[in-house]
């Protein structure tokens, strides 16, 4: 990654703001409950456009089931649909997770794969779900931007763009590496528990003076 040029203040606004979300989220972790990277694999495609907490509640009785990616590459798809129905897209999740096993077994010896193209050869798997994997599973520095680190960093002002895939490039470019994975928890904590996307808790917020949306007024700021 090519090393950005930023004036004195801006590096020193960046700082304030990520020892800001630091302070305020000490404990920022995954909420996904998992305990390897088959599991936090199949917990992630069950996340989208679903919540962590319904996710947890489905994901014990599923993995006591198929507990590794030979167990669900041999699955049927009406019975893992039994175990994801309250996820929603049952039908498609059930179907990808199936197929993804299946590569994994095929083509993967049966493990999970540790790069983000073996990653995002898989079915349901896209560079957001990867880069989940990667950094929670195997420890390589990634930024997954979800509808809370689009809204949240747009808002703050760590990145200016109207798309996840400029987005997830700026804050790459202006957070560093070493800080990656850990700021992507910051955010997301931000976003649940403060910055809410249609009442966001300004007054409660512990970085509101280094914020634009709270700098610029959040009548005339634009809510991503």
């Amino acid at each position: 990654m090519e090393t950005m040029n930023y004036t004195q203040d801006f590096v020193e606004w960046r700082d304030a703001v990520l020892e800001g979300l630091a302070e305020m989220y000490p404990d920022a972790a995954p909420e996904l409950c998992f305990t390897n990277a088959y599991e936090l694999l199949i917990a992630t495609i069950l996340s989208a456009q679903c919540t962590d907490r319904q996710v947890n509640i489905c994901t014990p009785a599923l993995f006591a089931r198929y507990p590794d990616a030979q167990a669900m590459a041999s699955a049927e798809q009406s019975d893992v649909e039994d175990y994801i129905r309250s996820c929603g897209f049952y039908h498609n999740k059930a179907a990808n997770m199936i197929s993804a096993c299946r590569d994994i077994v095929d083509n993967f010896g049966g493990a999970v794969p540790s790069d983000r193209e073996g990653l995002e050869s898989l079915a349901g798997v896209g560079r957001k779900t990867a880069s989940v994997v990667l950094s929670n599973a195997f420890g390589v520095p990634a930024i997954a931007v979800d509808t809370h680190v689009f809204r949240v960093s747009n808002r703050i002002g760590l990145a200016s763009a109207g798309t996840v895939e400029k987005t997830e490039k700026q804050l790459m470019e202006t957070i560093p590496e070493e800080q990656w994975s850990i700021a992507h928890h910051w955010l997301i904590f931000h976003g649940r528990r403060c910055c809410s996307a249609k009442k966001p808790k300004c007054e409660l917020c512990g970085i509101k003076d280094l914020c634009k949306y709270c700098m610029e007024g959040s009548s005339n700021a634009v809510c991503r």
